[in-house]
């Protein structure tokens, strides 16, 4: 599974970001990690101006499964790693769902 980090001007794109982001990542989809070719992770700070703005921390993360569309997540909180938390639990029940679904038409077949 590849992990891609892309983010805004306001937070800054450092190495603890993108070991913190694969590693959360990497642990919750693990399960999924032969069927997810790609993810990446979009980060935004969505009131850059305003300085005591709750939930302005937005992460989107999109997954990419071999031979599915891609499904995408995303969240808002007042840290980033709170909105890492946040989308990546959207992800796994989104993933999860088109997996149960996928395994149970095949079972039909």
């Amino acid at each position: 599974m590849h992990i891609e980090l892309n983010t805004d001007k306001n937070i800054s794109s450092d190495e603890r970001l993108l070991e913190y982001t694969e590693g959360a990542i990497q642990g919750a989809l693990a399960r999924f990690q032969d069927r997810i070719t790609r993810v990446t992770a979009h980060f935004a700070d969505e009131n850059s101006s305003e300085k005591n703005a709750a939930d302005d921390k937005r992460c989107t993360l999109e997954a990419r499964l071999a031979g599915l569309q891609p499904l995408a997540a995303t969240h808002f909180a007042p840290t980033v790693r709170e909105a890492l938390a946040g989308a990546i639990q959207k992800l796994e029940s989104a993933i999860t769902s088109v997996v149960e679904r996928e395994q149970d038409k095949q079972r039909r077949s």
